[in-house]
C-alpha cells in the first residue's frame, strides 16, 4: 500500500496543472473581465425573459382567436359578442373601441367623416395592440447586434494583458502565449453565445407578430363592415352552413 501511495503522489505531482480555466481568466482579467461577463449575463437573462413572456402573450392571443371564430360572430350584436370575449384581450379591445366609435359616429353629420372616424378609431386601436406586442423586441435586436462586440472588447483587453505579461517575462514560448490568448477568446465565445439566441428569438417573435397583425387587420375590417351595415354583414365563417350528415347506404333489394 505504501508503494501505491507513493506512485499516486508522484503521478499527481508530475501531472500538469491547468491554470487557464474560466475562473482563472476572470481573475487575471480583473475588473474588465468581470464587467464583461456581468453585462453579457444581464443581456442573456433579459433575452430569455422577453422570449418566454412574449411567446406566452402571443400564444394567448392566438388561442383567443379561436373564440372569435367560433362564438363571437354568432352573437346577434357586437355588444353581446364582446361579452363572450376575455376581458383585457386584444380582440375585446378592438370591439370595445369599435363600439365606442360607433356611439360617437351618430353625432357626426357628414357620412364620409363618420366612416373615416370609425376606420381611424379601429386602426388606432390596432396600432396600439401591435405596439404592445412589439415591446421588448428592440432589446433582442440590440443584444444580437452588440453582444459579439462586447465579447470582442473583453477579448481585445485580455490579449493586451497577455502581451504585456509576455513582454515583461521576456519569453514568447507556446506555453506563455497559448494560455492567456485562449483565456481572452473565452469572452468572444460568450458574446456569440448570448447574441445567437437573441437573434433567433427576435426573428421568431417578429414572424408571429406579423401573423397576429394580419389577423387583427382582418378582424378590424370585419368589425367595421358590421358597424356600417348595422349588423347585417358578418364574416363567411359565422354563417357557414353546417355539414350535411352522411347519407345512409341504400338497402339491398330483397331476393325473390
Amino acid at each position: 500500500m505504501l508503494i501505491v501511495d507513493i506512485l499516486a503522489a508522484a503521478g499527481e505531482a508530475a501531472a500538469p496543472q491547468n491554470k487557464f480555466g474560466f475562473a482563472e481568466a476572470l481573475e487575471q482579467g480583473g475588473f474588465i473581465a468581470y464587467a464583461t461577463v456581468i453585462i453579457l449575463g444581464i443581456m442573456s437573462f433579459g433575452s430569455f425573459y422577453i422570449l418566454f413572456t412574449k411567446w406566452f402573450e402571443q400564444s394567448k392571443i392566438l388561442r383567443q382567436f379561436n373564440t372569435v371564430r367560433t362564438s363571437f360572430w354568432k352573437a346577434p350584436t357586437l355588444r353581446e359578442g364582446a361579452a363572450k370575449l376575455e376581458k383585457n384581450s386584444a380582440w375585446r379591445q378592438l370591439v370595445d373601441d369599435g363600439i365606442a366609435a360607433e356611439d360617437q359616429h351618430a353625432k357626426m353629420t357628414d357620412s364620409l367623416e363618420a366612416h373615416d372616424w370609425l376606420h381611424g378609431s379601429l386602426a388606432r386601436s390596432e396600432s396600439t395592440i401591435n405596439a404592445r406586442l412589439a415591446s421588448g423586441l428592440p432589446f433582442l435586436a440590440t443584444v444580437g447586434a452588440t453582444a459579439p462586440f462586447i465579447g470582442l472588447f473583453g477579448t481585445v483587453v485580455g490579449i493586451y494583458r497577455a502581451l504585456i505579461a509576455i513582454g515583461i517575462a521576456g519569453s514568447a514560448s507556446i506555453d506563455k502565449v497559448a494560455g492567456p490568448v485562449g483565456e481572452a477568446l473565452i469572452m468572444t465565445a460568450l458574446g456569440l453565445l448570448v447574441a445567437v439566441p437573441a437573434v433567433l428569438a427576435y426573428n421568431y417573435l417578429q414572424s408571429r407578430n406579423k401573423r397576429i397583425a394580419e389577423m387583427l387587420t382582418g378582424f378590424s375590417n370585419d368589425v367595421l363592415a358590421n358597424i356600417n351595415s348595422k349588423g347585417a354583414v358578418k364574416p363567411a365563417i359565422a354563417s357557414a352552413p353546417a355539414k350535411a350528415a352522411p347519407a345512409k347506404p341504400a338497402a339491398a333489394p330483397a331476393k325473390s
